[in-house]
């Protein structure tokens, strides 16, 4: 059975817990919940778990080395499993992306996000697939600060469907492949009610 390697970016610590730069550990959870598989075990320089979920071997880790280092906890994950980045999947926070939206990419630069700088320095590029969460832009002030804020009180009260739907994305893409699942999820606005 193939396997996939899910990676959730986020910060470590109880400080960092609520924040938009931790949305990936946000869905990460969630999936690992809907899942049954617990992401408990202290490896690759993270918690990381295993298990079979809809006919899919699924590796999840959530880096704990703080997001500018995440790469080389991934580059580890993937090292030990013989996996290539065509193998994984990194769910991240993304600025340019309004709140309650998420888009699929398979591939591209890091747009200054931390994380996925560290991961193509780790892996000599950025040819794997990502889950590009939107957080939205702060209206003034530094980005940098603001990914580092919680979400707002409007924003947690409708976060759950946020989460809920990008984990339906996730099973969508691991039964029906890449594209059907963009096509129907890209800028999907989660927040609206069904």
């Amino acid at each position: 059975m193939a396997a996939k390697l899910i990676v959730g970016l986020g910060n470590p610590g109880p400080k960092y817990q609520g924040t938009r730069h931790n949305a990936g550990f946000m869905v990460l959870d969630r999936l690992a919940h809907e899942a049954e598989i617990h992401v408990t075990r202290k490896a690759f320089g993270g918690f990381y778990g295993e298990g079979n979920f809809q006919g899919e071997r699924l590796l999840l880790l959530k880096p704990q080395t703080f997001m500018n280092l995440s790469g080389r906890s991934v580059a580890e994950a993937l090292r030990f499993h013989k996996l290539t980045p065509s193998d994984l999947v990194v769910i991240h926070d993304d600025l340019d992306i309004p709140f309650g939206r998420v888009k699929l990419k398979d591939g591209g630069g890091h747009g200054g996000h931390n994380g996925l700088r560290s991961l193509m320095q780790e892996l000599g590029g950025g040819q794997f697939l990502r889950v590009r969460i939107g957080v939205g832009r702060p209206v003034h002030g530094d980005a940098a600060d603001y990914v580092l804020t919680n979400f707002s009180r409007d924003e947690q009260n409708v976060l759950y469907r946020l989460l809920d739907g990008v984990v339906g994305m996730l099973v969508m893409l691991m039964g029906e492949g890449l594209p059907k699942t963009m096509s129907l999820y890209n800028n999907r606005d989660f927040l609206e009610e069904p």
